[in-house]
């Protein structure tokens, strides 16, 4: 099921927690390396953040570094690389970032890659689960994780959008859900988004072939549910979909809507 030495492509520091905690456990004790690499810090740009935070903007990255070191240590993770990108930039810079991708399979003789889901949570979330697709149709292994999507208008937590019967699912047995919570706690600046975070099941599939042509779902996507909102909340992420599906289609070309090889 697991691989022998596994990297995990985090777009944001918490979502190995949210997403993979349980699995990074099990695929330790199952004697695999377990590789972290952070395509962004995490934090959104300095012009975005509220105007009297923008002059300490440096000491709230290096906060929210600080936590993804405290629960990479707690997890028995190795952390292999860290972006200097903001959060909301990765789905617009996917060549660069796949180069970073690919730099760590070779550095660390990767067999196998962990992506979030495509499941309009998050569009650096879709846009890593897209390197991931590039590298799966060369025939690298890759499994991919839910975390949250809003199919339907209502909110889904560790289950996809659309199952196809390859899924596995984690049910978290007392330790491990209290393993999940203490790495959660660490992100102490994220503690009002991660409070949604549930710790009972965690879910997975091998990468299916997504029509990258088309949003995951019908539907709002969960991150678009708050672009109502009528001034620029920095909370908020304005991102349209149609850009995210057009900077996705751009840097797979052709394979956005191609199968991926049997086996």
């Amino acid at each position: 099921m697991f691989g022998r030495s596994i990297l995990i492509l985090v777009p944001h520091p918490d979502d190995e927690v949210v997403g993979f905690c349980a699995a990074i456990g099990r695929a330790k004790a199952a004697g695999a390396r377990v590789h972290a690499l952070y395509l962004t810090h995490g934090c959104v740009d300095q012009d975005t953040v509220w105007p009297w935070q923008r002059e300490r903007h440096d000491a709230i990255v290096a906060r929210r570094r600080a936590e993804a070191e405290a629960a990479a240590a707690l997890l028995g993770i190795d952390q292999v690389g860290w972006s200097t990108r903001a959060a909301r930039h990765l789905w617009r810079d996917l060549a660069s970032a796949e180069a970073e991708v690919r730099a760590a399979v070779a550095r660390h003789g990767i067999d196998q890659l962990w992506a979030p889901a495509y499941e309009g949570g998050n569009p650096d979330h879709d846009g890593a689960n897209a390197i991931g697709r590039r590298l799966a149709g060369e025939g690298l292994r890759v499994l991919e994780f839910a975390e949250y999507n809003f199919l339907g208008g209502r909110t889904r937590l560790q289950r996809f959008p659309k199952p196809n019967g390859d899924e596995a699912v984690l049910t978290l047995t007392p330790p491990e859900q209290a393993r999940k919570r203490r790495a959660l706690r660490l992100y102490a600046s994220e503690q009002v988004t991660l409070m949604y975070v549930p710790v009972r099941h965690e879910c997975f599939r091998p990468l299916p072939s997504h029509d990258y042509r088309r949003p995951p779902h019908e539907g709002l996507l969960w991150y678009a549910r708050f672009q109502w909102v009528p001034f620029r909340h920095p909370k908020v992420d304005f991102t349209h979909p149609e850009l995210v599906l057009s900077a996705i289609q751009s840097y797979l070309g052709h394979a956005a809507a191609m199968p991926l090889a049997a086996g």
